[in-house]
């Protein structure tokens, strides 16, 4: 049942908890398996239950000798499940960065999968995203692992029940009002209950046709601003969408669309994404005002007015430009 188990030993692994069936059936996995980790693990303040559920993690880790890291989430007025996910991974990011976690490692599991994957169909998408979660996937200074991907919802609650192990069940999880649990209800469920053996086969597949079509290309960072050599447009879209998920920006379709016909896109109205000939070049959007001379010299280079303001505060980076592109 837990994959890349050769990935896990004799690492620093900081598992994401949330006291549910998912995350409390790989902890124990993880035990079984003599792997080392600690865990992490916000409350939103949404529910009563939330906060024995941080109890139950921390007298876990008390038990077993781990460290629990706790975060009392702030209160999200609007958007919550793209907030939450922000604040969660900027928790889990910070432990990382100071405490030399080498891997993260999530509970999402086969149901999760195909609830994503037929969201993105849903909105349309190609062969790339709809192979969505990945069970490896490597981050800026850690590898995100999701040991459990291959694995069902009922084998992990199956698991749970046979070896007595104690979890709690979220209610909020079949609140249909988050687009996410409709999905799962209505069709994830249904279809993994009739086909699941060929929806582990056919996301196999699926993954074998991604590394055929696109890679994630090698970027670079200096400071924020992050560049790549661009390859084919499958490839480019790949990696523009790995980055921004790692600083907890997800791309919306429109988004996706406008880097598939647009040379220059704001994205989120925070960032801008350049495509110019040879390299991709991402930056935060800022506008500031800009000397005549720094103007010509960015025109010369060919770079969109959107992408200057952020270059004309970083000496470094200007210097870098003109190096890549004179």
């Amino acid at each position: 049942m837990l994959k890349h188990k050769n990935l896990l030993k004799n690492k620093k692994n900081l598992l994401a908890f949330s006291a549910g069936g998912d995350s409390t059936a790989l902890f124990f996995l993880l035990l079984e398996k003599r792997i080392p980790f600690d865990i992490a693990i916000v409350d939103y303040g949404l529910r009563e239950q939330s906060k024995e559920e941080v109890l139950y993690a921390q007298e876990l880790a008390n038990t077993y000798s781990l460290q629990c890291y706790t975060l009392q989430a702030p209160k999200i007025e609007q958007n919550f499940e793209a907030q939450a996910r922000k604040i969660r991974y900027d928790f889990f990011e910070e432990l990382i960065k100071g405490y030399s976690y080498e891997n993260l490692l999530t509970a999402h599991h086969l149901g999760d999968r195909l609830e994503w994957m037929l969201m993105q169909f849903c909105k349309g998408a190609g062969c790339v995203e709809l192979s969505g979660m990945q069970s490896v996937e490597k981050r800026d200074n850690y590898t995100l692992i999701r040991p459990l991907l291959a694995s069902d919802k009922e084998e992990l609650i199956e698991y749970l029940k046979c070896n007595k192990h104690h979890y709690f069940k979220d209610e909020s999880n079949s609140d249909e009002k988050y687009k996410r649990n409709s999905f799962r209800k209505h069709f994830a469920q249904p279809l993994l209950a009739k086909y699941k053996e060929g929806i582990k086969k056919s996301f196999q597949y699926l993954d074998e046709d991604k590394n055929t079509l696109a890679e994630e290309l090698p970027l670079t960072m200096l400071k924020e601003f992050a560049y790549f050599q661009a390859s084919t447009q499958h490839s480019n879209i790949l990696t523009i969408d790995r980055y921004f998920k790692s600083i907890g920006k997800l791309l919306s379709a429109s988004e996706r669309e406008l880097l598939k016909t647009q040379n220059s896109v704001v994205i989120g109205r925070k960032y801008i994404v350049q495509q110019r000939k040879d390299f991709i070049f991402i930056a935060p959007f800022v506008e500031v005002p800009m000397e005549k001379r720094f103007k010509e010299k960015m025109r010369l280079l060919e770079i969109e007015p959107k992408l200057r303001g952020y270059i004309a505060q970083e000496q470094e980076i200007e210097e870098l430009l003109t190096s890549l592109l004179a």
